[in-house]
């Protein structure tokens, strides 16, 4: 519209608002001309005139014509009205000024009624209530015309915008986990589910201390595994949390395993062997090639000295895990393995390395694995030899413990947990007093269930690890990628990206990140919450402004594509609220894979489920039968000496074998 339209149009709105004011003054003069006579306001031909408007249009029948017709000028007169706009006008005062003035304007005739006034009094009170009325609605349609109609500040954190329709429906298989939700979309909460209807795709479960990351993700893991059928590994953390879970839960669900083979329960924990299980990480059943042994070796040193894993290849760190790994294999070979267990290894390693090298050396088979160690024995390089041996004896001594003995020295179980003749729920334990003492030797149970289990035609199983980084799992990589065809689901929970990465090496964790299919996040900061931004994507946004100036107010609406998820928001959610996405199958596809939501835990079962449960029972007595004498130390003070013992007989039984081989003399000689 341009300038003279403009001016046209604003001559004829106001013609008919003088048109509006013109027929209020009518109104007055006719119903209450007692007024206008006493004040001499009035003359006869005035009066001829509006006899003749009455008895032609009959407009001054009622009190309501006039009236009406003047409000209806009035609207038609505000309707193409342009004022300024501001944001501070609010719609309350608009309001009030209508219902004010629509009472006083319309209910004015009451006044009428009154007794004990005289007309003129109520002519006068009519009068000035009518036109209070009228500037009312006047003042109300005015600041209707410049009330903003576009409150910007509405959705100040852009919530509508950035959420979107979730999974809703309910799909299971024999190995889903299904997580009920409620989730925000048009104002309202729906409920929704999060279908995880292919686990062994491998899942991460990420959030700082508190975000509920085992109590609303891990937790459903366990219990819903368990009914399914699944055979477990879990690494508790904070034994006994979810080693408590996965009993009772087994004890009270046992009906999820079909085949008629129930699972044994199983438990490792150092700390206490009264409730601890035996077993020997380093069985000499299986261990068919000296490879084995290096990755048990290489495991157990990488737990110990973390910052290995930063200098793998380089030759103080590989050099002590190469002569470890020999002392492992001899020890399998020595006498079909009778002695082959880890304590057996720490303790021949602590033996002078005179002898340990003239018996390992002995062996063809490991003279060449040896030859590093070898060149600087015959050399005379004692300080290169002593640094060598030094670098696996410093962190291995600290392994010396008799609890520690004692467990890993058993054969209670196997670890191929999920055997379809025998399947396993295997929860061990650590203890974040003695993380750096403990996670070497699970580490070491680690290596071995990835190696065991991951093989055709076993029983479906799942691998849950609570605080990854808090243990070097070896393999875990080559797990994820290959494990889907063997039906191990894996699922780790850690606290973000960068605790992978400072104990796990970049280009490991970056494999881990980028291979897992299913995601769960709770609160998470800095890089790791820009990276799931990243990955969850963008969606077309609609963004509006407004130019407000002196005349006129501009509109703009327009489209961009932002963030689903932005990293600030993921940064800031609340404890249980998620945010992720999920894998899904051929013939079981989901369409809306990615969720923010708050996941749904029944806390009222999840108490009466906590009051059905019972303390891990003792699994080892050491109570004299007859009596209520504990030898716990006794009989693990026995197991320390004899494991000593043991040793020293290997070395004193194996240097008179080669003193009285005329072909292996020559090495006591040489150590001579």
């Amino acid at each position: 519209m341009n300038i003279e339209d403009e001016k046209l149009l604003g001559k004829i709105l106001n013609f008919i608002r003088m048109g509006s004011v013109l027929l209020l003054a009518m109104h007055c003069y006719w119903f209450c001309h007692k007024l206008f006579v006493a004040f001499g306001l009035y003359h006869s031909f005035m009066d001829n005139i509006f006899v003749k408007l009455q008895s032609t249009s009959g407009m001054f029948d009622n009190l309501y014509t006039t009236k009406l017709v003047c409000l209806s000028l009035l609207f038609i007169s505000c309707m193409g009205a342009k004022g300024k706009k501001s944001e501070k006008i609010k719609i309350n005062i608009i309001i009030f000024s209508i219902i004010l003035g629509l009472l006083l304007f319309f209910l004015n005739f009451l006044v009428f009624e009154l007794t004990g006034i005289s007309s003129i009094v109520k002519n006068s009170i009519y009068c000035i209530t009518l036109i209070i009325g009228y500037v009312l609605i006047l003042f109300a349609a005015m600041l209707v015309s410049r009330l903003l109609k576009h409150n910007l500040m509405k959705d100040v954190f852009n919530a509508e915008n950035e959420s979107f329709m979730q999974e809703q429906q309910l799909k299971t298989n024999e190995y889903s986990v299904n997580i009920p939700t409620k989730f925000y979309y048009h104002s309202r909460w729906h409920k929704g589910w999060i279908n995880v209807v292919n686990p062994f795709r491998a899942s991460i479960v990420l959030g700082t201390p508190g975000s509920g990351k085992s109590f609303a993700v891990i937790n459903n893991y366990i219990k819903q595994q368990i009914e399914k059928g699944f055979a477990l590994y879990i690494y508790d953390y904070k034994f006994p949390d979810l080693t408590e879970i996965a009993y009772n839960h087994l004890r009270l669900n046992p009906h999820g395993y079909k085949n008629g083979v129930m699972p044994k329960f199983y438990v490792i924990n150092f700390d206490d062997p009264r409730k601890s299980h035996r077993c020997n990480p380093i069985h000499p059943a299986f261990m068919t090639d000296i490879s084995d042994a290096y990755e048990s070796a290489y495991t157990i040193m990488l737990n110990l000295n973390k910052t290995w894993i930063q200098k793998q290849g380089d030759f103080f760190v590989e050099s002590p895990i190469i002569l470890l790994a020999a002392i492992i294999w001899y020890l399998k070979i020595y006498q079909n393995g009778k002695y082959c267990t880890f304590p057996h290894a720490i303790e021949f390693l602590n033996k002078k390395y005179a002898d340990i090298f003239t018996i390992l050396t002995s062996y063809p088979e490991l003279e060449n694995y040896l030859s590093p160690f070898v060149d600087a024995w015959e050399g005379g390089a004692q300080d290169q030899l002593q640094g060598q041996i030094a670098s696996a004896k410093i962190p291995l001594s600290r392994m010396i413990s008799k609890q520690l003995y004692w467990v890993m020295t058993g054969d209670d179980f196997t670890l191929d947990i999920n055997n379809p003749q025998e399947p396993k729920v295997l929860c061990v334990g650590n203890n974040p007093d003695r993380q750096n003492i403990y996670s070497a030797a699970l580490g070491l149970y680690n290596s071995r269930i990835v190696k065991l289990i991951n093989k055709k035609g076993q029983l479906k199983s799942g691998v849950l690890i609570d605080e990854l980084p808090t243990i070097y799992f070896r393999g875990l990589d080559n797990l994820i990628a290959t494990a889907r065809s063997n039906k191990v689901a894996v699922c780790l929970g850690f606290q973000d990206y960068s605790q992978l990465t400072r104990d796990y090496g970049d280009k490991e964790s970056k494999v881990i990140q980028n291979t897992v299919g299913n995601i769960f996040s709770g609160q998470v900061v800095g890089d790791t919450a820009k990276n799931l931004s990243e990955r969850f994507g963008k969606i077309l946004q609609q963004r509006q402004s407004i130019n407000i100036n002196r005349q006129d107010t501009s509109t703009s609406i327009s489209t961009q594509m932002d963030s689903l998820i932005p990293a600030s928001k993921i940064a800031n959610l609340s404890q249980g609220m998620f945010v992720g996405a999920v894998a899904d199958n051929f013939g079981e596809e989901i369409t809306q894979k990615m969720f923010h939501a708050k996941i749904l835990v029944d806390i009222e079962q999840v108490k009466a489920d906590e009051k059905r449960y019972v303390k891990l029972p003792v699994i080892t007595s050491f109570v004299e039968p007859g009596t209520s004498i504990d030898k716990l130390d006794e009989m693990i003070d026995k197991n320390f000496t004899r494991i000593k013992n043991d040793v020293t007989n290997i070395i004193n039984s194996e240097l008179d074998r080669i003193a009285n081989d005329p072909d292996l003399s020559h090495l006591i000689n040489k150590q001579q």
